[in-house]
């Protein structure tokens, strides 16, 4: 079996920089993950018998290993110490001592008794950038409160606007859901990774600093339009939250998602639909007017998308410069041709052995391409280097 090493070179913009990643939760593996893309070298410190990621659901195939696990660690290094115990501790010293970054989820009351409390990493580490990542922060009368994926969707307000838009118009009794996955994780991590990276710029002038990264608070951040509005006295629900007009289409093979803001957008579209005659409105030609009369435009648009195949519509609105895209199965994503070619995916050994192709980043740089293969850690296989 091929072995697929981490590209740390000197191109990349995290060359040189350590970083220490105490996780249990998809927030902080998150964090992590996004820096050791970058070229930092990430060390997760997992608990004896390892993180509980690495059991989290969907297994690959028939196996027991975690396809989120595997996303959330290659490129990344494992040791396994016992913070309970003083030879854990020690370990966390030892590691401490070499890092620039530290990613802890460790709740707040334990915190102390394992070696990872801000204010002992402060004094002993004073150029360290210590980075809390928990459901509600490690402040606050919720520092003590745990949180899982979809009391963090509610919490951040996002799950009281679900579902809306065509999910709602054709399931309008469904209760509040939360999205699929791990959006909530998923934000919290790239807030606490953007988080580290701000601090970490800032030592060579101030110093190393402790970061309180909120989960909940990140959930909030996408809501932001939504929140907003309470001040002119508007409550969004998920009944009214939706474009008013665009959005979720059925066409005659599939889904289309279409979206214009502006107005060459709308004379675009309006050219898409063959130039219908209740286009010609001239009330139509004023942006407000036409978000007023929304139901009365989507309508037009939806019998008109049942009439066409998803690919015909997204061709021609792509020769317009309609902002309209398909709503493809996974399997459609992973070998789609635009996808193909900017090498989204690359090819990693899993911790079994076997290959996977894995998303390597939902970003790029032009001028530094990314690592294009990795490994996902066994448990504890740096252990013999940590102990050298």
């Amino acid at each position: 079996m091929q072995s697929y090493e981490p590209q740390h070179t000197t191109t990349l913009p995290l060359s040189g920089c350590r970083v220490l990643e105490r996780s249990n939760t998809v927030a902080a593996a998150y964090a992590g993950r996004m820096l050791a893309v970058m070229g930092a070298q990430v060390v997760m410190l997992e608990p004896p018998g390892g993180s509980r990621l690495r059991q989290a659901p969907p297994l690959i195939d028939d196996s027991d290993e975690s396809a989120l696990f595997a996303y959330l660690a290659v490129g990344k290094r494992s040791l396994q110490a016992d913070l309970t115990q003083a030879e854990g501790r020690e370990l966390l010293t030892r590691e401490l001592a070499g890092a620039d970054i530290l990613i802890d989820d460790t709740p707040v009351q334990a915190r102390a008794s394992q070696g990872l409390s801000p204010e002992q990493i402060s004094r002993d580490w004073p150029d360290l950038v210590h980075v809390s990542v928990l459901p509600f922060g490690a402040t606050g009368p919720k520092a003590d409160w745990d949180g899982e994926e979809v009391n963090l969707l509610h919490a951040g307000g996002e799950g009281f606007l679900l579902p809306n838009g065509l999910s709602h118009e054709l399931f309008p009794d469904r209760p509040p859901l939360k999205i699929y996955g791990h959006f909530g994780g998923y934000q919290g991590g790239a807030m606490a990774a953007l988080c580290a990276l701000s601090a970490w710029w800032a030592v060579p002038s101030g110093g190393g600093q402790y970061v309180d990264v909120s989960v909940q608070d990140a959930v909030l951040s996408v809501g932001a339009f939504a929140l907003q509005r309470l001040g002119d006295g508007s409550l969004e629900h998920r009944a009214s939250r939706r474009f008013r007009y665009g959005g979720v289409f059925e066409a005659q093979d599939g889904y289309i998602e279409l979206l214009t803001l502006e107005d060459r957008q709308w004379r675009s579209l309006v050219q898409l639909l063959g130039q219908p005659s209740w286009a010609a409105d001239p009330g139509l030609l004023d942006p407000l007017e036409r978000s007023r009369r929304g139901d009365e435009i989507n309508g037009h648009i939806r019998e008109w998308m049942a009439r066409h195949t998803v690919e015909d519509i997204v061709r021609r609105a792509q020769e317009l410069g309609v902002p309209a895209a398909k709503y493809r199965l996974p399997a459609e994503v992973i070998e789609g041709e635009q996808e193909r070619a900017r090498g989204l995916f690359a090819p990693a050994v899993l911790a079994s052995g076997r290959e996977a192709e894995i998303l390597v980043a939902p970003f790029q740089f032009r001028c530094t391409p990314l690592p294009r293969a990795g490994t996902v850690p066994a448990l504890n296989e740096m252990a013999q280097e940590a102990t050298a």
